[in-house]
């Protein structure tokens, strides 16, 4: 079958790439031309030199189209001061869509630019699943009357989101969360610390994981913020051995962060790019900008702070909007602050400095986040969220085939 899968951010092409995976093991004749990252770019590569997917993959236009980096935009005056470039590229992929004819649009959270997709390919009778839910539960809850309009299926990956569309009458899946086979396999948990310094060159000092977020305008904001934060902790005596490890995020480059790195000269403070999974897992702490890094966080075992600064309209007109009560995947799994948000004016260096402390010198504040953590990981289930949703959609698919024959 061929599959057309949207993802418009990074968190979108980590489980992109899984589903991907999933998809080419239990479909032999799978084609799957999507709009995604350099993971699920990986996978399509590695599936098309295997001879995974179908035999007329690369003639019939399987592969990337366009890049999550053209268009990762957040916050409501970034989207209206990119208004042109994101109507240019919903243009672009209803008119790809129309051409390929694919058997599904597959479409990955990124709700303001996949709803305008679900509502096309239903109007043009593509089926179209829509996998990783828009957070309607956070905000826009008008959106769930497009989602039982356009949308055939939705796969949900958070417990919490059980009991709310059922509230709401939405049909839907779940399967458990792809975080977790993300992390089980990953490189992180089975590589040695030793291997890791010894592979990026890094001296043999602990270290302090700081996430400026995937986004440019959150790394803009951010990282004033995280270097000025590196150079106070730096001048305390008992922390001027420790390293600050920057986690690149994928689809930038240093162009994006060396502008704040030289203003504070004093503190150990590197860039590295691709490894933000082994960098938290190697870290004492983590300073950590809100989404799916969060939730990452929390499965690779790492005590943690949530900082999150953002555009000032932003800020204001968000607080109007959002109707929850957390920002972290994790504490709203849990319903309960396991780690600190600091967010706008209260994420500050100061503030991240005490509570990075506190994160390493307090054992028992340490300890009793670490349980809350083994909380989370049990709500969240096993491994195999990815393969299990695969095969419901491959079932579904397959089940219309049927009636229609």
């Amino acid at each position: 079958m061929r599959y057309y899968i949207i993802a418009g951010e990074a968190s979108g092409d980590l489980h992109g790439s899984n589903l991907m995976k999933g998809l080419y093991a239990e479909d032999p004749q799978a084609v799957i031309r999507f709009w995604g990252g350099d993971l699920m770019n990986e996978v399509h590569e590695r599936c098309e030199r295997g001879g995974v997917s179908g035999k007329d993959a690369t003639a019939s236009g399987s592969g990337l189209v366009r890049h999550y980096k053209e268009g990762a935009i957040m916050g409501f005056w970034e989207v209206f001061t990119h208004a042109s470039k994101l109507l240019g590229n919903v243009s672009f992929c209803k008119r790809d869509i129309l051409g390929w004819k694919p058997d599904v649009v597959i479409l990955i959270d990124y709700p303001g630019f996949n709803f305008k997709i679900a509502e096309f390919a239903h109007r043009h009778g593509f089926k179209v699943f829509y996998y990783i839910a828009p957070k309607v539960w956070a905000s826009r809850e008008g959106r769930i009357r497009k989602l039982k309009k356009y949308v055939d299926k939705l796969f949900i990956v958070f417990p919490f989101e059980i009991p709310y569309f059922r509230k709401k009458g939405v049909d839907f899946i779940y399967r458990g969360n792809p975080l977790v086979d993300a992390i089980d396999g990953s490189r992180a948990l089975n590589e040695s610390r030793e291997d890791f310094l010894r592979r990026n060159v890094l001296p043999d000092k602990p270290i302090i994981a700081m996430l400026a977020g995937s986004r440019k305008g959150e790394i803009s904001t951010m990282m004033p913020v995280l270097t000025e934060f590196a150079e106070k902790m730096s001048r305390l005596p008992e922390y001027k051995g420790y390293q600050f490890l920057i986690a690149g995020a994928p689809a930038r480059s240093m162009e994006d962060y060396a502008p704040y790195l030289t203003k504070y000269a004093r503190a150990d403070i590197r860039v590295l790019f691709g490894q933000t999974q082994e960098i938290i897992r190697n870290a004492e702490a983590a300073v950590v900008n809100s989404g799916t890094a969060s939730l990452e966080t929390v499965l690779l075992n790492t005590p943690q702070v949530v900082g999150y600064r953002m555009n000032g309209l932003t800020y204001i007109i968000g607080k109007h909007i959002i109707k929850i009560g957390y920002i972290s995947l994790g504490n709203l799994i849990a319903d309960r602050l396991v780690f600190r948000e600091l967010i706008q004016d209260d994420c500050n260096a100061d503030n991240l400095v005490a509570e990075v402390r506190a994160l390493i010198e307090d054992k028992e504040y340490r300890q009793k986040m670490l349980d809350g953590y083994a909380s989370i990981r049990s709500d969240l289930g096993g491994s195999g969220a990815s393969s299990a949703v695969a095969k419901e959609m491959i079932a579904l698919l397959h089940s219309e085939n049927d009636c229609v024959k």
